[in-house]
């Protein structure tokens, strides 16, 4: 149960406009290689999925050097004679891929967006089977809690700044030149050859969770060529800080979401109930948590091999994305308060695993430059010690980025309100993962360009997921239509 979240969350991302449903490619947008489509390969994809590689530099300031290869996908639209062009779904992570998603979640989008676009998704680089990265970590560093690391049970950083030098070692001995190239912005670019070499002259996309920041930076770089834009789940834009401001967004979302759990976790009727009240769920959780600090139980199978506080704390941030998955986190506290554990299940191929990991790290770090001293990381890790109980410090603690070995190759990309008013943020509002709080920031960003659809619901990822009716249908209605609110809303 706990192991497969944990994985996942490493594998484990945003003015009234009526369209004209009229293409908008009817021929080549600038001079770029046909993409040769083929039957995908693999299982339980739809049989109309096709997959094609196209190549796009290494560097791109050296386009005519080294070339990578990067995987793509797409379904054609249902009724070409209503089509407008293709449908970019931009993963989250970093270190997710869309690759499947025609197949997956574009089945989900009603029968009129998927008449009105290509289903178009891909394998950012980096990422198997585009042309794929590896750092060689060891084994324990593949553990979310070491990758996303917890202080120690004292609130000390000394131990996680050893393990991101560690790290940073071995994607510097490991990781191959292509690492150095892993970043948002040239994700973006990648994003604007492939619309390229699909024909088109303007692309939409549906980007969720990190995909918000690739959409906003895509967006930001080649304003005139978007169409629709969708930002699903945002990120926290401010240059400054960037993936650092994302990862310390926990703090709060974890905050904001733990009422809704404490809520559920002590209903009457529920038969995984936690307390005879909501207020009760708390202290029981930061008790059990401590308790595990001192006197962790024995996991055969998970990694780290037992279940500590941290990896309790992880369970819990992992869960809060989705509340379905609140049984399962009651379970495991239920378990640990009688000081046992539910088996813990298959992890997803160590290869699997290495990718994603090195992927993640290398863009998290290569998009802007991270502290280096340990005396900073504890000055952050006090002040969420003491502010933010339930995740003790960790938003704001030292990640291999602290001993990353190469320095930003540009200056983040500044979200601004330059270009076409055609952005369409939708936010739950109380999302674990990319908080309110920080999904305000990037619409302030964004100004004019963009309307916001704040969704009273819980979870990460609002569109036809975790989102409610009303968000879903206002979201729909921009992709199918170009019809937009004319001011941001709320949909109770």
């Amino acid at each position: 149960m706990t192991q497969i979240k944990r994985n996942a969350g490493i594998v484990a991302a945003t003015a009234l406009v009526l369209g004209i449903v009229t293409p908008l490619s009817a021929g080549p947008a600038s001079a770029a290689p046909a993409l040769q489509w083929e039957k995908c390969t693999g299982t339980g994809l739809d049989p109309r999925q096709q997959c094609a590689t196209l190549e796009v530099p290494m560097d791109y300031a050296d386009p005519d050097g080294r070339k990578i290869s990067m995987a793509v996908s797409r379904i054609p639209s249902e009724n070409p004679d209503t089509r407008r062009g293709a449908l970019l779904l931009i993963p989250g992570g970093p270190g997710g891929s869309s690759l499947d998603a025609p197949s997956g979640k574009g089945q989900k989008l009603p029968q009129d967006v998927r008449d009105t676009y290509d289903l178009i998704g891909f394998a950012p680089r980096g990422l198997a089977p585009s042309t794929s990265v590896d750092c060689g970590l060891d084994h324990a560093d593949l553990a979310l809690s070491k990758l996303r690391p917890w202080p120690a049970a004292d609130g000390s950083v000394d131990e996680n700044m050893a393990t991101a030098q560690r790290m940073a070692d071995a994607c510097a001995r490991n990781g191959g030149e292509l690492l150095k190239h892993l970043s948002t912005r040239n994700e973006a670019r990648d994003l604007d050859r492939l619309r390229a070499a699909l024909g088109e002259q303007k692309i939409s996309a549906w980007g969720v969770s990190y995909g918000t920041y690739v959409g906003s930076v895509y967006s930001q770089l080649f304003p005139h060529r978007t169409d629709r834009i969708v930002l699903d789940s945002n990120d926290n834009p401010d240059p400054t800080l960037v993936s650092r401001a994302w990862l310390a967004g926990h703090e709060q979302g974890v905050e904001d979401t733990f009422p809704e759990f404490a809520r559920w976790a002590s209903a009457p009727d529920n038969p995984d109930r936690l307390a005879e009240t909501a207020a009760e769920v708390r202290p029981l959780f930061l008790n059990l948590a401590a308790r595990l600090d001192r006197e962790p139980i024995p996991w055969p199978g998970a990694n780290p091999e037992e279940l500590n506080g941290s990896v309790l704390r992880q369970t819990l941030l992992n869960s809060f994305a989705d509340p379905d998955d609140f049984p399962a986190l009651a379970e495991l506290i239920l378990a640990a308060r009688k000081g046992t554990v539910p088996p813990a299940p298959a992890a997803p191929p160590e290869q699997v695993l290495q990718n994603v990991a090195a992927v993640g790290a290398a863009t998290l770090c290569n998009d802007v430059a991270w502290p280096t001293s340990a005396a900073e990381y504890q000055k952050g890790v006090d002040e969420s010690r003491a502010e933010y109980p339930l995740t003790v410090g960790m938003p704001r603690n030292a990640m291999v980025c602290a001993a990353w070995p190469y320095p930003p190759k540009q200056a983040p990309v500044r979200i601004t309100d330059r270009g076409p008013s055609d952005i369409l943020l939708v936010q739950n509002e109380r999302d674990v993962n990319t908080p309110l709080a920080g999904a305000l920031k990037l619409r302030r960003a964004l100004g004019d360009r963009a309307v916001m659809v704040t969704v009273n619901s819980t979870g990460h990822d609002a569109y036809l997921a975790n989102g409610n009716a009303c968000g879903d249908e206002t979201v729909s209605r921009f992709l199918a239509t170009g019809e937009r609110p004319e001011a941001d809303v709320y949909c109770d």
